[in-house]
C-alpha cells in the first residue's frame, strides 16, 4: 500500500473512531442531580433540606409586603427580562442567614453586573411575624455592604402571612422547622436564581459562592438577554456541574476540541504523506529522463 493511501486509510479510521466516541459520550453523560452543600444544614433537624424543583414556576400570585410597606405579588417582580436571585430568610436569624447572605454579597460585589439594572434579588422572610422596618433595616444593612449603587426595587425584602410563605417554600422546596423553644427556624442555606417569568433555573447552596458561577447562573436564567458575548460560548460547551457547583466543560465539548486536534494532525499527515510521494515521483522521472538523455548521448557518440 502506498504511504498516501495508507495515510488516507489511518485518517478515516480515527475519524470513525472519534465520531464513535462523541456519540459514546453524550450516552454516558451523568445526569445532573444535586443536593450538594448538605454540611451547611442545620445538624440538628433532619426535616430542614431542599427538594429541588427546577424548570417549575413559583406561585407568582402570592402578595407580600415589601419594605417599604407596599403590598405586591410575587409577579411584580418579575418583570422584564431580568433574572431574580431569590432568598429565603429571616431578619432575626442568628447566624446563618448573614453568612449566607454576606457570601452572596461578595460574591455580587467580583461580578460586573449591577442588581437592580441586570438581575434583581427578592429576599422573603421565613418569620410571619416580622415586620416591614425590621425588613427595611435588614435591607439597608446589606444594601450598604453591597457597595455598589442599586435603585429602591433591585434589592426587596418582604414579609408575609404564614401561610403564603409556606406556599412559597414548598414550591422552591425549601424545607424548614421552627424551633419554640429557641424561638428560631432552622432551614438550609440556599438560594435559587429564577428566569424573569418565575421558573426556578438553578440553585446554589452554601456560604460561599464563585463570582463566575453566579454570573453565568444568571446569564444562563435570562437565556443570554444579559452578559457577554463571551458568557454564551461559555453556556453552549459547559454544563452546570451540580455535585461541584460550577460550570464545568462537558464531555462532548472535550472529545469535539480532542477530535479537531485528531483530525488536523491526520490531515497535516495526509499532506506530509500525499507531498512527499509526489517529490518522489518528481524525482524518479527527472532520474529516467537523466538516464534517458545519458544513454542518447551515449549511443549517438557510438
Amino acid at each position: 500500500m502506498k504511504r498516501s493511501q495508507l495515510a488516507m486509510f489511518v485518517f478515516w479510521v480515527m475519524a470513525a473512531m472519534l465520531s464513535t466516541s462523541i456519540a459514546k459520550a453524550d450516552e454516558e453523560l451523568p445526569p445532573i442531580t444535586s443536593q450538594p452543600g448538605r454540611e451547611f444544614l442545620p445538624s440538628a433537624l433532619t426535616k430542614a433540606g431542599v427538594d429541588e424543583h427546577l424548570g417549575e414556576t413559583l406561585p407568582l400570585d402570592l402578595e407580600f409586603q415589601d419594605d417599604r410597606g407596599r403590598t405586591v405579588s410575587l409577579g411584580q417582580l418579575f418583570e422584564g427580562d431580568r433574572p431574580v436571585i431569590l432568598s429565603l430568610n429571616y431578619s432575626n436569624c442568628p447566624m446563618l442567614c448573614v453568612l449566607q447572605l454576606n457570601g452572596l454579597i461578595d460574591s455580587l460585589r467580583e461580578v460586573e453586573m449591577v442588581a437592580g439594572k441586570d438581575f434583581r434579588i427578592v429576599s422573603v422572610s421565613l418569620d410571619p411575624g416580622e415586620t416591614v422596618a425590621q425588613a427595611a433595616n435588614t435591607k439597608q444593612k446589606y444594601i450598604d455592604s453591597y457597595g455598589k449603587k442599586v435603585n429602591a426595587d433591585g434589592w426587596n425584602f418582604l414579609v408575609g402571612t404564614q401561610s403564603n410563605v409556606e406556599q412559597l417554600a414548598e414550591a422552591v422546596g425549601v424545607r424548614y422547622v421552627y424551633l419554640p423553644e429557641k424561638k428560631e427556624y432552622s432551614h438550609p442555606a440556599v438560594f435559587s436564581i429564577c428566569m424573569p417569568d418565575g421558573r426556578i433555573s438553578r440553585y446554589h447552596y452554601g456560604v460561599e459562592f464563585p463570582p463566575n458561577t453566579i454570573r453565568l447562573s444568571l446569564v444562563e436564567a435570562s437565556e443570554g438577554k444579559i452578559g457577554n458575548a463571551f458568557d454564551k460560548f461559555i453556556l453552549l460547551c459547559f454544563h452546570y456541574d451540580a455535585d461541584e457547583g460550577r460550570y464545568a466543560p462537558t464531555a462532548r465539548f472535550l472529545m469535539k476540541i480532542g477530535g479537531i486536534g485528531i483530525i488536523l494532525g491526520l490531515g497535516g499527515l495526509f499532506w506530509l504523506c500525499h507531498r512527499m510521494t509526489k517529490r518522489s515521483k518528481r524525482q524518479r522521472e527527472e532520474a529516467d529522463q537523466s538516464h534517458t538523455g545519458q544513454h542518447g548521448q551515449v549511443a549517438h557518440t557510438i
